[in-house]
Parts: structure tokens; sequence; C-alpha cells
């Protein structure tokens, strides 16, 4: 049926807007990709909650869109509406297949599934989540991506946890990095100034970590480091929204007495962001566990010098372009930020590596990638 119509329901009622992080990130930009590829040959209807369609009326429009009658933030809730309304809705909608973007499927299901794998975390690192997400992870996820057709993961790291912990078959993997969205020459001189005034950033050095408060990204080693530092010029942004580590991060502000030199202005938007990237003086990205690492790739696109550590799927997405440091080493990270502090010519170094190495990941490309695997299924 090489002519003939792929009709493809999207599953993104896991999707909590502002509350899932870099997942949420990643399949709501390779679906504006897609979108914007116009495949003939592709038909994608989306299954959402209340509150993605308010978060994302472009996709709303863009696609034939379905609303679940649930908001998304109780998981039972929607677990149980995963297995009863999306199985009835998409049979009616007559879907060939159902892409999970979410990592599961659901254990009701009348129309055959993909699934998309993020990462394994809750199953190699259980302490770091509660008793319930790492017990239903644990039974759940390894038993979707078995009776799934195929399995999308980000990097090369996370297809290797799908076949070593998950004992999934590799013949069923496909690998459908992130992209990254071209940066363009120009940029809003006057709303960077405005937003250095905002956030008391004019004419110092800052360093970005844009992340929600969770544990594995160890904001408080960060926070460490940056009170280490010899340069008491300079700022730490910490953008993104709140987790489940938000008192930690708060206690070890206060206590490394940083308090007046830490900038959080919570979640913002992503020209705001953007802008960040293009003037900080590095971004840092201390995590514990990373699938892939979307910010610190988009970071590298605005000629913005990483500091990185070499977990997950980190290396596979920076290559050489970034330097390396131990997650844990406080010692190490105050040294490494330090030196690119003080150093313009390492940052020119790394700026241009940086470029070099965000050529190699594209929206499209991924969009094209994963219309290549709606089509393969019969």
């Amino acid at each position: 049926m090489s002519n003939e119509v792929r009709r493809i329901g999207v599953n993104l009622m896991w999707i909590v807007p502002g509350e899932v992080g870099g997942s949420e990130e990643y399949t709501v930009r390779l679906l504006r990709s897609l979108a914007d590829a116009n495949f003939a040959d592709i038909d994608v209807t989306l299954y959402v909650n209340r509150r993605f369609k308010s978060a994302y009326p472009d996709l709303v429009k863009q696609f034939r869109t379905r609303v679940a009658p649930v908001s998304g933030t109780s998981r039972p809730l929607r677990v149980v509406a995963e297995s009863t309304w999306l199985a009835v809705r998409a049979r009616l909608d007559r879907c060939d297949v159902v892409h999970h973007a979410g990592g599961t499927m659901p254990t009701v299901r009348f129309t055959p599934g993909i699934v998309t794998l993020h990462d394994l975390q809750p199953i190699v690192h259980p302490e770091r989540f509660s008793f319930v997400k790492r017990t239903y992870i644990s039974l759940i996820a390894p038993r979707s991506m078995r009776a799934a057709r195929s399995v999308v993961c980000l990097s090369q790291f996370t297809a290797n946890d799908a076949v070593g912990v998950a004992r999934v078959d590799p013949a069923k993997i496909r690998l459908i990095p992130c992209g990254v969205d071209d940066p363009g020459a120009a940029f809003d001189a006057e709303a960077m100034a405005a937003l250095h005034e905002r956030l008391g950033l004019v004419d110092r050095p800052f360093i970005l970590y844009p992340a929600i408060t969770y544990p594995h990204k160890n904001h408080e080693t960060l926070v460490a480091a940056f009170a280490a530092i010899d340069s008491q010029d300079c700022k730490l942004v910490l953008t993104g929204g709140t987790g489940s580590a938000e008192a930690l991060v708060e206690v070890a502000i206060d206590s490394y007495g940083v308090r007046d030199r830490v900038v959080r202005p919570g979640r913002i938007p992503e020209s705001e962001l953007d802008l960040l990237y293009r003037s900080a003086t590095a971004l840092a990205f201390p995590s514990l566990y990373e699938g892939f690492g979307l910010p610190a790739l988009e970071a590298l696109s605005r000629g913005c010098p990483v500091v990185s550590s070499d977990v997950g799927g980190l290396p596979f997405v920076l290559g050489d372009a970034a330097e390396y440091v131990s997650a844990l080493d406080v010692h190490g990270w105050a040294s490494a930020l330090d030196g690119l502090i003080s150093d313009p010519a390492r940052r020119s170094v790394l700026i241009r590596r940086g470029f070099e190495q965000a050529r190699l990941f594209s929206w499209p490309h991924s969009a094209a990638s994963l219309a290549s695997v709606y089509r393969e299924i019969w």
C-alpha cells in the first residue's frame, strides 16, 4: 500500500504542559516539523487532554485533534481514559497505528502501536522516583516496547537501555534524535537589553541552566560549584519550572550564601530563552541522567559554550563541542566554569565546535525519519 494514506493517531494525553520537561519539548517540536513537511501520505490525528489544547493551539489547528475528557493531571484517570476512550476513539477514527509518544501503551488497545522511549530512568534509578511511578513504569514500559511495532529512541544510549534493560528486539528500534531550530543570524537587540535589565544581567557574565528542578537535574552540585568560583560578579540563571527537588535547591542557594547572585525567572517563553542562550557566558548542564539533552544542543546552535556532565546521551549530542565534568565533582565544575569566564579564547573554540556539532541535528530530518517509521509498519 505504498501509495495509500497512512492514518496515524498520536497519543499525547500524557503531556501536562510545563510539567514533563524535555519529552514534551521533543514531542511538540517534532510534530510541528511533521506539520510543516505536510507529507501527502501521512494523515495524523492527535489525542490530547484538555490542558494540551489550550497550551498548543498551533498544533490543534494544524492537525485533526480529539480532546479526551481528562485534564491530564491525574495519572490514574489518564491511564483509564487511554484504555477506554482512546482505544475506542482511535478505532472509530480508523487509525492504522497509534503512536504512543510518552513511553507506554495502554493495556487495552484495538489498534497496533508505536512507542517513543525517552529514557528508562525510573527503572535504572528507582530511588529518584515515587513508589507508584517506578512500579508503574517497571511493569508497563518494557511490556509496551516489546508489544510495539516499532520503538523510537532519541539516542543510542537510550536504545542500548531498551535492549539491555527492557529486552526489546534491536530490529524494532529506530533512532530519531532531537533537531534544533535554525537560530538565524539576527536577533532583537532591544528585547535582549530589556531582558537583561529585568533579570539584573546588564554588563555581567552569567551561567545559564534551563531545567525543571527534578532530582536528576542536579541543581545542588551546580549551586555549590557556583559558590566556589572566583568571579563574584558572575550570576547564575536557573530557568524552568518547579519539580520534586525544588525545596532542596532553595536550601542549597541559601546554605551557600549565593541568594543575591542567583536569578530564578521560572518557566520563560522560548524567545527569551533564545536570548539567554545567545548572551550567556556558558551553559552548565550537570544532569545525573539524560536520554538526550535538548537544551545543551540548543545552546550549541546559539553560540553558547557548554560545560556538561558526561552521562547518558550527552556525549552523543555534544561530541567534542563541550567541556565534560563528572556530574558530582563540585571542584571540577567550579574550575571549568571559572576557566570559561576568564578565557575568551577557550570560549571561542567551543563556540566554533558547537556550531559544527549542531549542524548534525535537524528537525526536518527528524520529521522525515518519523514519517519513514510510519510508512514501514505495513
